[in-house]
């Protein structure tokens, strides 16, 4: 290994090629759940939907095999049944699903976004340096959310699927450009070395 480079750098220099086939595959993903963000977020209320009528089905097993006398029986049983109803009433309506997706996450923007701008100010009051960051995210988050919120049930359909091909994307770019950097960073190696 290199001197100077840590681990996780040489790591990602050493899989560098696969790092950016993994970044240009999300950019690709995202890029096509930006284009058509209604499949995406359909495609996302599915998987939630799926993932709660497993869930619920294993925890409904779990708790049926462990018998009335298990610790917490009652309350494994009743949450494996509300896993298990909320993930059929997604596969449904899943429409009428994703717009209940959406209400969510703008009630979490609008409270990350309202716990930010708090934290800000305090660690303006304590002489933190970035509380202008902070700040600048909670009213990003926040005002994200109430457009989100206003725009309902119509965002409901798409905006899932937005998001989340705007993360992939950025994500992606963020791998590929880390795959580059640390291949660069060696260029100064022994010959017999590759980068």
């Amino acid at each position: 290994m290199p001197a100077g480079l840590p681990l996780d750098a040489e790591t990602i220099r050493r899989n560098s090629i696969w790092f950016m086939v993994y970044g240009i595959a999300l950019i690709v993903l995202g890029g096509a759940a930006i284009i058509v963000p209604g499949v995406a977020t359909l495609a996302i209320e599915f998987l939630v939907a799926w993932l709660l009528v497993i869930g619920g089905a294993l925890g409904l097993v779990a708790a049926l095999s462990g018998g009335a006398a298990a610790p917490g029986f009652w309350w494994n049983l009743v949450t494996a049944i509300l896993l298990l109803l909320a993930g059929l009433a997604l596969l449904i309506s899943p429409v009428a699903g994703a717009v209940t997706l959406t209400i969510i996450l703008a009630a979490y923007l609008l409270a990350g976004g309202l716990a930010k701008i708090l934290l800000a100010f305090r660690y303006r009051q304590d002489g933190g340096e970035a509380w202008g960051w902070l700040l600048a995210s909670g009213v990003i988050d926040g005002v994200l959310g109430l457009l989100i919120a206003a725009g309902l049930p119509a965002t409901g359909v798409w905006v899932i699927g937005l998001m989340v091909g705007i993360n992939l994307v950025f994500t992606g770019v963020a791998l590929v450009m880390a795959a580059l950097t640390a291949r660069r960073s060696v260029s100064g190696e022994a010959p017999g070395e590759t980068a």
